[in-house]
């Protein structure tokens, strides 16, 4: 609310204070019931068109001893028709709802719940134009509450002495603690209570609980909480694809973000800005991490969260759909003594389980593996792993350089995004260590390409670089309702599938569609499996990098080497029934040439 700053027509000696004073101009009303000098007011008025720009008249008035603090208040709640209230005495001042209001908050937005009656909650405020701070205060209390105008110092006060009650409270609850079994109780702070025992009754927690509960059992990935115009929108992604669970009502979008972000430690009354954090639950005997994401939108906040199922075993390389052939070759290259290995591919294509399905193979006493990522996501036993914390500058960069004094055999990055990051990586190659890392490229002599174009030199890539590795994820076909069929010799060529990918599956060219089941949520896939393409930097390979040739040149020399493409794999994969033609067209169209 804006106020009229305007200078007042002084009154006549004598004459009464106007009745209704909302509205008017606070430097008059001052004038009117406190007694402020005209003069002085004329002289405030001057200062705020010029040293003073930007404040308000009653700050200036304050600043200029012309009034007190206490007056400019009592005067601003007569504009506003609020009522005023010297002081506060906290034995009055509702428990139940402090409880609501983090102290913190309360402090430093100068406010204070009072009481509640007929369902309309009293607030002492210090700035009734503070619309920001009543908002927050509204959604903390879900209701709109009503305000009165008090001096700061009269509630922080009052909250400190408010303070001071419930901590003669939490006394009482330590003095019953002494009967307690103290090391149950703290076995429960430290693990988290498994939802499927957990008994709130509030409807928001329930419907949290349910939502976290189907996501784990239906093994989603990630939950989305998408706010709309009219309502919300919930959505699992299962297999890499997003498929929507239910659309609750607008009216508790509020609440379902308040439960989640007090979950993941987030400042709930910040709506403006994107927040992260994480949340650690158990369902049904299993620990499961949940990464936190807000971010604003015009809607109301955005949510998502990333499941990590801690409880899930490390998957070998076997597991994760390697052939024997390919076994064999990566074998053999993590287990040389140094150079670099990159796995290469979008976002969301398994490089991050290949690197540690590889660590975990060669993980032995005696090896030194030290890991720097971002973030951990599984712990490795007897592997140091280190996550990178931009704010204090502890980057992919600067941990990779202290890592080179660890005295380390095998060094995983994460990730290699810079000029910096590629040059220790490859110095550390250079000097006798194996260093795993990942790139984002289409296929596997992109990434050659890529180290190139951050500025590495040829000649170190072609010297440190002794393979790598691009990959993909497809979905596998539900083995319960898959359904055979004769494909035409059209669609075998789509696929790319030849006779001879057809003799090596041992397959009579019979190929699966998918239909859908209830095992499957009627997709027709359950779980997923990668294909692969392995380059290996051979001497050919080395001379086309020296060269400074296109992706496409080495890609092709690279073929002629032997090297299966990420298309060849998957069409094994298709002839042997695994998954579908179009699945493996889905993720391999971009490399098509």
């Amino acid at each position: 609310m804006a106020i009229d700053v305007s200078a007042p027509a002084r009154p006549s000696a004598g004459a009464p204070a106007p009745a209704n004073l909302g509205g008017r101009p606070l430097g008059e009303i001052l004038v009117l019931t406190e007694g402020l000098d005209p003069a002085r007011l004329a002289e405030a008025l001057a200062a705020q068109a010029g040293e003073m720009a930007g404040q308000r008249i009653g700050e200036v008035l304050v600043r200029q001893k012309a009034c007190t603090e206490e007056q400019t208040l009592r005067a601003l709640a007569r504009q506003l028709e609020l009522p005023f209230q010297a002081t506060i005495d906290p034995e009055s001042c509702s428990q139940e709802l402090a409880k609501k209001v983090p102290i913190n908050f309360a402090k430093q937005a100068r406010v204070l719940p009072l009481d509640e009656a007929g369902g309309t909650v009293r607030v002492a405020v210090a700035d009734p134009l503070d619309t920001a701070a009543l908002d927050s205060l509204a959604m903390l209390l879900g209701t709109r509450p009503e305000p009165l105008v008090a001096p700061p110092q009269a509630i922080l006060d009052a909250i400190n002495g408010l303070y001071d009650r419930a901590a003669d409270e939490h006394e009482k609850i330590m003095e019953g603690l002494e009967t307690e079994d103290l090391e149950s109780v703290a076995h429960e702070l430290e693990e988290p209570t498994d939802l499927l025992e957990a008994d709130d009754e509030a409807p928001i927690i329930r419907l949290v609980n349910s939502l976290l509960f189907r996501a784990v059992k239906e093994r989603a990935s990630d939950v989305h909480i998408n706010p709309e115009e009219r309502d919300l929108s919930v959505r699992y992604r299962i297999d890499g694809v997003l498929r929507e669970i239910i659309r609750p009502p607008k009216r508790i979008q509020a609440a379902l973000a308040s439960r989640i972000k007090i979950m993941g430690g987030l400042n709930i009354a910040e709506k403006r800005l994107p927040q992260d954090g994480r949340i650690r639950i158990k369902i049904a005997g299993k620990d499961v991490d949940i990464r936190l994401s807000t971010v604003p939108t015009a809607h109301g906040e955005r949510i998502v969260m990333r499941l990590l199922d801690k409880s899930n075993v490390l998957l070998s390389l076997e597991d994760i759909g390697f052939e024997p052939w390919q076994l064999k070759v990566m074998d053999g290259l993590i287990t040389r003594s140094h150079g670099i290995i990159l796995v290469t591919g979008p976002t969301g294509s398994g490089k991050t389980t290949t690197l540690y399905a590889a660590l975990s193979k060669i993980n032995s006493p005696d090896l030194n593996i030290l890991t720097i990522e971002d973030p951990v996501e599984i712990p490795l036993k007897g592997v140091g792993q280190v996550q990178i914390n931009p704010k204090i500058e502890l980057t992919f960069a600067n941990g990779l350089r202290s890592f080179l004094r660890q005295d380390p055999d095998v060094i995983m990055v994460g990730e290699i995004r810079d000029l910096e990051t590629a040059e220790i990586a490859i110095q550390a190659s250079l000097t006798g260590h194996l260093v795993f890392s990942t790139v984002h490229t289409n296929d596997a002599a992109g990434a050659i390409t890529r180290l190139v174009d951050m500025g590495v030199q040829p000649f170190l890539v072609a010297s440190s670089l002794v393979g790598v590795l691009a990959q993909r994820l497809v979905r596998v076909l539900c083995p319960a309702c898959k359904q055979a069929y004769r494909p035409t010799a059209e669609e075998l060529s789509q696929a790319s599938i030849t006779p001879q990918i057809l003799a090596e599956a041992g397959n009579p060219a019979t190929l699966y569609r998918s239909v859908g089941c209830a095992a499957c949520q009627h997709t027709g896939y359950q779980g997923r499996t990668g294909i692969y393409e392995m380059m290996m930097v051979d001497d050919d390979v080395r001379q086309l990098i020296l060269k400074n040739v296109d992706s496409n040149t080495i890609k092709s020399r690279a073929v002629k080497s032997g090297m299966r493409t990420l298309l060849d794999h998957g069409a094994y994969k298709v002839a042997l029934g695994l998954t579908t033609a179009a699945e493996v067209l889905s993720v391999t169209a971009e490399d098509i040439h």
